[in-house]
């Protein structure tokens, strides 16, 4: 522990919330599209319903929520390799993504996932973000002039 906090050393893993037996979809989503490979949730676990997912630095656990609400501004933010791709493949599977409306802030955009739950997806150049200063954001930056030929 520190004199500033209990010491947290990382994020192990976000919750989010899914409908009751629909595991099934929840794969096809998020292993089949997003390609998170899914583990298997501890036995004392499994009988609640839901799935678990990971990717190197990443781990979601859906887990079934009666009533079902979706998280429609609590979000995971995943980092992919090249957001433009992303954005490709989720458009050729039917997936609508929603712009980023910093407008160059960072690489990023937002989708849903098939339970109404918002994700966000950040560019792998813009990672880690969130830990910088905010004078240090591509946008936060003044553009310089260019000189001109004369001084």
């Amino acid at each position: 522990m520190s004199e500033r906090g209990i010491g947290i050393a990382g994020l192990d893993h976000v919750q989010l919330a899914m409908p009751r037996g629909e595991e099934a979809l929840a794969r096809m989503f998020y292993a089949g599209l997003l390609g998170l490979r899914e583990v298997r949730k501890p036995r004392a676990l499994a009988g609640r319903g839901g799935a678990w997912f990971v990717a190197p630095g990443a781990a979601v656990h859906l887990g079934v929520e009666e009533p079902f609400r979706p998280a429609r501004k609590a979000h995971a933010a995943f980092v992919v390799d090249d957001l433009e791709a992303a954005r490709q493949r989720l458009a050729t599977a039917g997936v609508e993504t929603e712009p980023d409306p910093t407008a160059g802030l960072i690489r990023r955009c937002y989708v849903s996932d098939p339970f109404g739950n918002r994700l966000e997806l950040v560019d792998g150049r813009d990672a880690g973000f969130s830990a910088r200063r905010p004078d240090r954001h591509p946008a936060a930056r003044p553009r310089r002039e260019p000189r001109s030929p004369a001084g």
